[in-house]
């Protein structure tokens, strides 16, 4: 990444990890590194009834997660954080237009905010162990992980492919810009 080393941070809310979720532990550790060297941290919050009401405890980002005194938050309504949200509108008024991606769940609003933002031409790189979710009924978390790992490296995206990287590798090439 350039100027700007930006981080959002995807659904990682207590109604969220109700259902467990893959490697919980490791996948904060990962999203509190990738924080706390980021320029600017965009939490995505995922708003709905039957546990994550805005402002309820269901609502609020698991504690253990580092928030930045300028931590910008962005509540939404659907898998896709663009989705009537001012998300779009947060990233043009500060000059954004590449980010990294971890989250909660991979194989919903992660993956779908994947493609909706390079579908909009931002320059995304996802933390490719910095994402979880939960076993589904047809498929297991970690096989998940991976799928959608490889899905979005072979994404086809003429112009702007979406880049997965490690936790570590990002570090590394923000430490060096």
């Amino acid at each position: 990444m350039s100027a700007k080393r930006v981080v959002m941070i995807v659904d990682m809310q207590n109604g969220v990890f109700a259902t467990p979720r893959l490697q919980r532990e490791q996948c904060v550790m990962r999203i509190n590194q990738l924080t706390q060297a980021a320029d600017r941290v965009i939490f995505i919050q995922h708003c709905e009834e039957g546990g994550l009401e805005a402002g309820s405890e269901g609502f609020a980002l698991l504690p253990e997660l580092v928030q930045p005194e300028r931590a910008n938050y962005v509540t939404k309504t659907a898998c896709d954080a663009f989705y009537k949200t001012e998300l779009a509108q947060l990233l043009e008024d500060n000059g954004i237009s590449e980010f990294v991606i971890c989250g909660c769940a991979t194989d919903y609003c992660v993956d779908t905010t994947i493609k909706a933002g390079a579908s909009r031409g931002y320059a995304i790189t996802v933390a490719e162990d910095a994402h979880t979710t939960a076993n589904r009924a047809a498929v297991d978390a970690a096989s998940l992980i991976a799928h959608h790992n490889e899905v979005w490296r072979t994404l086809i995206m003429p112009g702007n492919p979406v880049q997965v990287k490690s936790t570590e590798t990002i570090l590394g090439e923000w430490q060096a810009n």
